[in-house]
């Protein structure tokens, strides 16, 4: 069996993490194989909240290191490092929680890894066997933050706002922003950037020859 090789892809929240993500995956799969390649979300590993009320989960800061179990990710890491599968909790961002069910979760030759946290945390950049950084401008992501959170997540405008001025910002600027250091790769333009996307490719074709 192929060791997996990790490939993780970082950046602001909206800075185009997951359009690189799924281009990546799809033109993988067209080029190895339905099963060569998966991807992962940061996400997924927020922490549980159920034992709080909604008033508390609607105020918590969701863009600092202590609102992921990063334990838990790293466990997953290396279980899907040694070919095992896992169980990945399901995140629902309309109610700020886990909700009660997993999804199981089989390794593949190719893991790609996104979140905004993830090159913060040294233990998981030293599973990463490619590091990516998506250098996006601010108000770029807030644009596509507000359509994406308005469209998909049932929140306001003045909610978005808020939450990016009382958190998304000042977490970026202290912790996200910081973390490009770690980066192989900085990949400017957002998710449509096919130069980075073809060299991304040849990078992890080269690993799992």
């Amino acid at each position: 069996m192929i060791k997996p090789v990790i490939i993780g892809i970082a950046g602001a929240s909206a800075s185009g993490k997951s359009l690189l993500s799924e281009t990546i995956y799809k033109e993988l799969q067209d080029d190895l194989g339905e099963k060569s390649v998966c991807i992962l979300k940061e996400d997924s590993y927020y922490k549980d909240q159920a034992h709080l009320d909604m008033d508390d989960r609607i105020k918590a800061n969701y863009d600092h290191p202590n609102a992921f179990d990063h334990n838990l990710l790293m466990h997953h890491l290396n279980e899907l490092k040694a070919g095992n599968s896992v169980e990945v909790p399901v995140y629902d961002y309309r109610i700020h929680t886990r909700v009660d069910k997993t999804l199981y979760f089989n390794a593949r030759p190719i893991i790609l890894l996104e979140g905004i946290l993830l090159l913060v945390d040294k233990a998981i950049r030293q599973k990463l066997d490619t590091s990516v950084y998506m250098d996006t401008p601010l108000d770029i992501c807030l644009l596509r933050r507000l359509q994406r959170d308005i469209e998909e997540r049932d929140r306001t405008m003045e909610s978005v706002i808020t939450q990016y001025i009382s958190s998304v910002r000042p977490m970026f600027l202290e912790f996200v922003e910081p973390s490009k250091q770690f980066a192989d790769i900085i990949v400017p333009r957002g998710g449509r950037n096919r130069v980075a996307i073809d060299m991304i490719k040849a990078r992890i074709k080269q690993m799992v020859q």
